[in-house]
């Protein structure tokens, strides 16, 4: 089946980029809308008219530029806070020196904090300080000394930009982290569910290869005792594994990026019943409704795969002449299937140790299937009373293995 490879994006400072773009609109109309309003008391009023056309043209021209961090350059950075920095000290020539003294506005107003804002969102609490600095010795010159309240808002800005550089790097380092844990995630449902493919292959072929070998004797024993060691090695492979590493964007401000590679959805639910029927036979009996049973195609295949698995279990521990029993159930939320044998049952503790010695069947290729479909698996044995498997999976699967 084709597969496809789908990209995750995640950036949570995204909200915060259109954040600014808005608030660089609202805070250009705010400072024109100061300066209008005190026009007739500005000496040189033409200076500060031909500094808002600037800065109209700019604001608006140059949203694209704050859409995202990799539409945000450098140069952009720097011509951004060269033309509030100017404003700053343009206000000295075109507004009233008494009017400066008393803290009137300069021309860019709290536009300039955008400038800065811009700094810190695309390199951190450093680039935010730089920023804020250069803001902050305008605004000094400007004011020709460091009035309270010119102190006072030069400490703001310097404290807000730093403090939101810092949660934009804090937020790019969780991105990371986040986008490591679920490649590491879908690394180990893709190990899980090779596993139980080999397991229902491969591992069973070497096993019954070992034990006839052993019984041949011979060149055959040799040949089963080299599929015995391959056996060993396969089962440390598929439990143990390797994790790719983690491929993030290149430029970190841009998110963190997780690829996936699924295969494309089945459509439409299908019958359980004739997954089921092939396992039946002369010592295994199927009990099934009447009506057709239906799941998503990913879920009904696995969990016939789990019946399988348990019906091999049968065979290899209770021997060829044990009996089982399937019962399916269409209940209203949950499918459950019920696989019971007349074996000898399963002496305690043999499960754990099974699955500590790297065996697989119980462990992955019947509760790991059960489990990624968000059902789940309950074995129930009494030495000397057989063994029953009880399978349970939601009509609505909350696993990922109907996508596979």
């Amino acid at each position: 089946m084709p597969r496809r490879e789908r990209v995750m994006r995640m950036s949570v400072e995204q909200p915060l980029w259109r954040a600014l773009a808005g608030y660089r609109v609202l805070t250009m109309f705010y400072a024109v809308g100061l300066f209008a309003t005190a026009y007739d008391r500005f000496p040189r009023p033409g200076i500060a008219v031909a500094y808002f056309c600037v800065l109209f043209v700019w604001t608006l021209a140059t949203l694209p530029r704050v859409a995202s961090a990799a539409a945000c350059t450098r140069g952009f950075l720097a011509l951004d806070l060269t033309l509030a920095v100017t404003g700053i000290l343009l206000t000295q020539v075109a507004d009233a020196h008494a009017r400066i003294v008393d803290g009137g506005p300069t021309l860019p107003s709290i536009w300039t904090a955008g400038a800065v804002l811009a700094f810190a969102l695309k390199g951190g609490w450093r680039w935010a300080a730089v920023a804020s600095t250069a803001v902050a010795a305008a605004n000094l010159v400007e004011r020709g000394s460091p009035a309270r309240d010119t102190v006072h808002n030069v400490i703001l800005v310097w404290v807000a930009s730093i403090a939101i550089g810092y949660v934009v790097e804090v937020a790019r380092a969780s991105e990371r982290t986040l986008a490591r844990a679920l490649e590491i995630e879908a690394a180990t449902r893709e190990r899980e569910r090779l596993a139980r493919d080999i397991h229902d292959g491969v591992l069973q072929v070497l096993a019954m290869v070992q034990r006839r070998g052993a019984v041949l004797g011979g060149e055959a024993a040799e040949l089963g005792r080299l599929a015995g060691e391959q056996e060993v090695a396969l089962r440390t492979l598929v439990s143990g594994g390797l994790v790719p590493p983690s491929r993030t964007s290149e430029d970190a401000a841009e998110g963190a990026v997780v690829r996936l590679v699924e295969e494309p959805e089945d459509s439409g639910p299908v019958d359980l019943r004739p997954l089921l029927a092939r396992y039946a036979g002369s010592r295994v009996s199927l009990a099934e409704p009447g009506a057709p049973v239906e799941l998503p195609p990913g879920a009904a295949r696995d969990l016939a795969a789990a019946v399988g698995a348990a019906l091999d279990n049968v065979r290899r521990h209770a021997g060829a002449d044990a009996r089982a029993w399937i019962l399916v159930e269409d209940e209203p939320g949950e499918i459950v299937v019920t696989v019971r044998d007349d074996g000898p049952g399963i002496p305690e503790g043999r499960l754990a140790q099974a699955e500590g010695e790297g065996r697989l069947g119980v462990a992955q290729s019947i509760r790991g299937r059960l489990r990624d479909l968000g059902g789940s698996a309950e074995l129930l044995s009494v030495p000397g009373q057989g063994t029953e498997v009880e399978l349970k999976v939601p009509k609505v699967s909350t696993g990922k293995a109907e996508r596979s």
